[in-house]
C-alpha cells in the first residue's frame, strides 16, 4: 500500500516539475520576445521585413510553426503593454540564461535593428540599456553587433 502511494506522489511531483518546467520555458520565450518586439517597434516603425525576422527567428530558434510563433508574438505584445519597462523581462532571462545566452539574445535584436541596414537613436538607446539589465559589458554588446555586421556582408 505504501508503495502505491509513493509512486503516486512520485508521479504527481513529476507531473507538477514538468507543468511548472514548461510554464517556465514560455515563460522565458515571452520574455525573450518581448525584447525582440519592443526593438522592432521603438523606433514606431514596425516594420514588415522586422516581422518577418522575428517570425524566422522564433521558428529556427524555438523550432515552432508558424501558428506558434504568431502566438508567442501576440503574447509578447500583451505582456509589453501590460509592463511599465523591460525589467520583468530581463530579470527572467538573467534568472534562466547563461552569458552565452544572453549574448545570443543580443546578436538576434542586433539583426533586427539592422534589418532596415540603419540604427536610430532610440535603437542605440535600447541596445545600451538593455546591455545594462542583462548584465552584459560594452565589450560583450560591441562584438554581438560587429559579429552580425560582418556575417550580413
Amino acid at each position: 500500500m505504501i508503495d502505491v502511494v509513493k509512486r503516486f506522489f512520485g508521479k504527481a511531483t513529476t507531473e507538477v516539475s514538468k507543468g511548472a518546467n514548461q510554464n517556465a520555458v514560455h515563460d522565458i520565450r515571452v520574455a525573450t520576445c518581448a525584447l525582440f518586439v519592443e526593438i522592432a517597434r521603438i523606433d514606431e516603425k514596425f516594420t514588415a521585413a522586422e516581422m518577418e525576422t522575428i517570425l524566422s527567428i522564433l521558428k529556427q530558434k524555438y523550432s515552432l510553426s508558424q501558428d506558434h510563433a504568431d502566438a508567442l508574438i501576440a503574447e509578447a505584445e500583451r505582456e509589453l503593454e501590460k509592463s511599465v519597462d523591460l525589467w520583468q523581462f530581463t530579470k527572467l532571462i538573467n534568472e534562466n540564461y547563461s552569458n552565452e545566452e544572453k549574448i545570443k539574445i543580443i546578436e538576434i535584436l542586433w539583426q533586427i535593428v539592422y534589418v532596415d541596414g540603419k540604427m536610430d537613436q532610440y535603437e542605440h538607446y535600447l541596445m545600451n540599456r538593455l546591455q545594462n539589465l542583462l548584465r552584459l559589458t560594452h565589450d560583450q554588446l560591441i562584438t554581438a553587433k560587429l559579429k552580425v555586421l560582418h556575417s550580413e556582408k
